[in-house]
Order: C-alpha cells, then sequence, then structure tokens
C-alpha cells in the first residue's frame, strides 16, 4: 500500500473505472489519496470474523485447534478472501488461518489455506527411500507441462525453482511438510509455497501457506504447532486403517510431494490483482477517491460506509 508504483496503478484504475484520463500526477496528493484508500482497506478488514478454540473442519472427520496467534475464517469468507481478494481460481477451502495482526490486506501478510483430500489411505512405506532432488527435477519438467493449461485459462505462467524447504516426514505424528520457490511470471519476484498434508485413514488434510520467500523464517516458524492442530475423530485415524474395506491412495508420500503446483500459490501477491476488487466491491470508496481527484474538497468525499453486514463483499 505505501509503494508509489502501486499508487498510481490504483489511481490508472480507478479513472478507467470512469472513463477517464489519468491526471497530471505533480497535480496528486499521493499522501491524501493513500489515507482514503487505507480507509478502503480498514472496511474489507474490519467486515472480517476471526474465531479461535476448536473448530470443525467440515467433510473431513477432524478437527482444527487454531493454534496461538492465528485467527481462523470460516470457509464462506475465506473463499471470499482467495478468489475476490487474492485473484485465485475458484476452489474449494476449508478455511483460511492468518497470523493475529497481519490481516489479508497488508504487504506483509500470509495465509495457510485449509482443505481436504479424500484419496483414500496414504502409505507411507517410501517415506525414508525417496531421492527428492531427483524428484524436484522431475517437478520442474511437470511445471513447463502444466504451463501450457495456465496459459489457456488466462493465468500467468510459473518457474519451479527449486526447495525453499526439503521435504520431511515425521513418522510419529503423520504429518509431512514442505516448501516450493516458485516464481510467477506476471510478479517478477519469487513466491513461498509452504505445503503441510496431515494423514488420515480417509484422507489427508492439507494446509498450504502462501507467502513470500522473505516470510520464509516466520512461516517454518509456525510448522511445529500447525503440524499439532489437526486432529481427526475417533475411527479415522491413520492407524484405524482397515485393508478390509478401506481404499488406498494411488500414490504414496513421494506422490503426495510430487503433485501438481496449486494455481494458488502465491497469487495472494499480485497485489494489483485483489487491489482492483477492493475497488470495485467498495464503490462508495472508490467515487469518494474518483471526486477527490476531480479537485473536490476533502470535505465533500463522500464517508465510506459503515460495515452493516449486507453489501460487504466478504459477508
Amino acid at each position: 500500500m505505501k509503494y508509489f508504483h502501486l499508487t498510481f496503478f490504483l489511481f490508472s484504475f480507478t479513472l478507467g473505472v470512469f472513463g477517464q484520463e489519468l491526471p497530471d500526477s505533480s497535480n496528486v496528493d499521493i499522501e491524501a489519496f493513500m489515507a482514503e484508500y487505507q480507509l478502503a482497506i480498514d472496511s474489507v478488514e474490519k467486515s472480517l470474523t476471526y474465531q479461535h478454540g476448536t473448530v470443525e473442519l467440515p467433510g473431513s472427520n477432524a478437527t482444527l485447534t487454531v493454534p496461538s496467534g492465528f485467527g481462523y475464517l470460516h470457509p464462506v469468507q475465506a473463499k471470499k478472501v482467495l478468489e475476490e481478494l487474492w485473484g485465485n481460481p475458484p476452489a474449494e477451502t476449508m478455511g483460511l488461518l492468518v497470523p493475529d495482526g497481519l490481516g489479508v490486506m497488508g504487504d506483509q501478510s500470509w495465509a495457510f489455506d485449509i482443505t481436504y483430500d479424500d484419496i483414500g489411505y496414504v502409505d507411507d512405506d517410501d517415506a525414508s527411500d525417496i531421492d527428492y532432488d531427483e524428484l524436484m527435477t522431475t517437478m520442474k519438467k511437470d511445471v513447463m507441462e502444466e504451463n501450457k493449461m495456465r496459459a489457456k485459462e488466462g493465468y500467468p505462467e510459473v518457474t519451479m525453482h527449486g526447495w525453499a524447504s526439503k521435504p520431511y516426514y515425521d513418522a510419529d505424528l503423520k504429518v509431512l511438510h514442505w516448501a516450493k520457490d516458485v516464481e510467477f511470471a506476471e510478479a517478477g519476484f519469487h513466491s513461498l509455497n509452504y505445503n503441510v498434508r496431515m494423514l488420515g485413514r480417509k484422507g489427508v488434510v492439507v494446509m498450504n501457506a502462501i507467502g513470500s520467500m522473505d516470510q520464509l523464517q516466520e512461516i517454518s516458524g509456525a510448522i511445529p504447532q500447525v503440524m499439532v492442530a489437526v486432529k481427526f475423530n475417533d475411527g479415522f485415524q491413520y492407524q484405524d486403517f482397515d485393508s478390509d474395506v478401506d481404499e488406498v491412495a494411488a500414490y504414496t508420500i513421494g506422490g503426495l510431494v510430487a503433485g501438481k503446483v496449486l494455481a494458488k500459490a502465491g497469487l495472494f501477491a499480485f497485489f494489483a490483482k485483489f487491489a482492483k476488487v477492493i475497488l470495485i466491491g467498495l464503490a462508495a470508496a472508490a467515487a469518494g477517491i474518483w471526486r477527490w481527484l476531480r479537485g473536490r474538497k476533502k470535505e465533500e468525499i463522500p464517508a465510506i460506509p459503515e460495515n452493516t453486514g449486507q453489501d460487504n463483499p466478504l459477508v
């Protein structure tokens, strides 16, 4: 929000909405504009309801004990954040874990996206035998193939640079985690995709930390808490597997790691994508910015509406 080039992106977008040309930058009060824009962001943040304690993870036969220092956004609000604010393609989510104090719109924001994959029981016999350097070589080739489909769907191409954190499997907890260093063509910088998988009898709870490479240490520091945050219900834990009746997943630990690069990985770093959505969703704020740019006095700019729970795009 504080960067000059982002400010002028917002100028350009706002004026484009109203079919006007970008004004002479020498006549624009950057500080006043950004103050107005910050009000719009604050309105979005105030609309979000964070939960703590223990929550059910729908459809997974598991519960989440929200780790200390995090808040949980329920699936409805989480989906709107992922798709409308962070520019991700439509996808299901069981919620977001957001670090306290960062929110979802800050330039240092990051979060764990929680999903469930009902692939069946994942055999972990291969966990200690995998050559992860060799696996990365294969994954880079796979990403190049995936880029063809991404381009057709209008999403930026991805470059897989390597491991940000090599895969580690905790055989006692039945939890696997690893981090990839990826780069999106339109961003021009590296993004972090930190993956955590909790294995159960019928499937896997998935947590993907979406952040930037300079947040690796911060996200890594949260992994020990996250690894113990999910508990499968009695009868659905890994050790409850019954080979006579239960489905076995088509791939093992190595297959989990080698899965496709998620389309959502790191996309929130495209600030311009979700800046557009805020200005559209909060039309009054956009109109206020526009009127101010047209030379109106500051006191004439219409106030950003209170959060009534009716019109805000995140409710």
